[in-house]
């Protein structure tokens, strides 16, 4: 079969890395399918404004709708982990994608507020796990010294859910309504569902390693190893900054730096073109300067963002892209490095496990944190997003600790698996060593 190369001989890995047919496809659907789910939680933000107005919603409602389906996405992953390691994990994701879209259906037949949150209840329950288990396949298929870049393609989905779906998610609810966007996801979520139906293979390697483990057993065997707990403690911390910013995002933009409706979708149109061009080009770069630095830069360029961008008041458009595409550009190479990394930390017979408790925890956490920014986000009528810079302050400080944990994840993953020399490049003596 034809070999499709996604990535250049390096000095540190001596190898040459190729992508088959089948796995850029792989690729591909995964991208998709994470898309569909990103573009489900994201649209809220654009949307909160208009759902605040017509909805007759306060700022700690709207924190409790984005925050509903963070909580029972976590839920869900802690229900289901125990199990994730012994079924097919192609199986477990049309499940899972089927709740979901079952889910985003009843969001876009919502009447009021207690119907809405009810449905994002549901679409957490099923949404949240979808991404767990792709990590799990992503683990299952691919090597670690190009995960980096898979990661990269696949979490250029958020980038794309910016450049194609909320834009048209924000036009289709400017002349039809909010629900008209849930509405565009059950519609293309329900052709990938048919795709990874037909042409997704059995994802079932792991079953082979036999595990005497029941279930529950096998929960708190995962739950409770030194090594899980390191990764999961970070996890709290990566979740904090883009749940407490995330869901204000809309609503700081419009009543404080004074963009209108219409500009929304110029912003995010703009600002995801560009992290669609960043995002595998930071997967790239992690693989071959080593996953921690590239986490490590893409922290502090994010923090310097964050400082700035939540003291703003009244700016002119193009300013705010500039600063937007500079924030995101950040948080993507971060994120995309960080995913990379935490990988490589459970074993292979706890892939399911590990990956379905830390999504369960960074949805909590997530909840958590959303739910603590409407909190200390306060808006009165016609008037500008007041604490927002609190919240800034808030996400640097968890920037600044993360980092300190993903450095311990690094040195652990190295402990495990020395022949990743591509890591190492934080200790240059240890490299010249081996």
């Amino acid at each position: 079969m034809p070999k499709i190369s996604l990535m250049a001989d390096t000095p540190q890995t001596k190898t040459k890395a190729t992508f088959t047919k089948y796995e850029v496809l792989i690729i591909v659907i995964l991208a998709i399918t994470q898309f569909t789910v990103i573009l489900d939680f994201m649209v809220l933000s654009p949307l909160g404004a208009q759902l605040m107005k017509e909805l007759s919603i306060s700022t700690s409602q709207f924190g409790a709708v984005v925050s509903a389906y963070a909580f029972s996405a976590g839920i869900a992953g802690l229900l289901t982990a125990g199990f994730a390691d012994r079924f097919d994990r192609k199986k477990l994701l049309l499940f899972f994608y089927s709740g979901f879209i079952i889910g985003t259906f009843l969001c876009g037949i919502a009447p009021d507020y207690n119907f809405l949150l009810m449905a994002r209840i549901v679409t957490g329950l099923f949404g949240g796990v979808i991404s767990s288990i792709s990590f799990a396949i992503i683990t299952d298929l691919f090597k670690m010294e190009v995960r980096g870049r898979v990661m990269g393609f696949v979490q250029m989905a958020f980038a794309v859910s910016q450049v194609m779906g909320i834009p048209i998610g924000l036009l289709l609810a400017n002349n039809f309504g909010w629900h008209s966007p849930f509405m565009m996801i059950v519609g293309l979520a329900a052709l990938v569902g048919i795709l990874i139906f037909v042409k997704m293979k059995p994802v079932a390697d792991h079953l082979k390693i036999k595990s005497d483990r029941n279930p529950f057993q096998h929960l708190l065997k995962t739950l409770s190893t030194p090594a899980y707990l390191r990764g999961f403690m970070a996890t709290v911390l990566l979740a904090t900054g883009g749940f407490m910013l995330m869901p204000f995002g809309s609503a700081f933009s419009i009543s404080n730096l004074g963009l209108t409706q219409e500009q929304l979708p110029i912003l995010y149109f703009i600002t995801g073109i560009f992290s669609m061009i960043f995002g595998p080009l930071s997967g790239r770069l992690s693989d071959k300067i080593g996953k921690y630095n590239m986490f490590v830069a893409g922290s502090i360029l994010t923090m310097l963002m964050v400082s700035i961008y939540t003291h703003l008041s009244v700016t002119p458009l193009w300013q705010v892209i500039v600063l937007n595409v500079i924030l995101f550009v950040g948080i993507s190479s971060r994120m995309i490095s960080a995913s990379a990394l935490m990988t490589a930390v459970p074993e292979p017979q706890d892939r399911g496990a590990f990956m379905g408790i830390n999504s369960s925890i960074q949805q909590i956490s997530g909840g958590i944190a959303a739910f603590a920014a409407g909190k200390i986000v306060v808006q009165t009528e016609n008037a500008p997003l007041q604490h927002y810079d609190i919240l800034g302050y808030v996400v640097v400080c968890s920037m600044l600790i993360t980092i300190g944990m993903m450095y311990i994840i690094n040195k652990q993953v190295m402990n495990k698996n020395p022949s990743f020399p591509i890591e190492k490049v934080t200790e240059p003596a240890a490299v010249e060593a081996e």
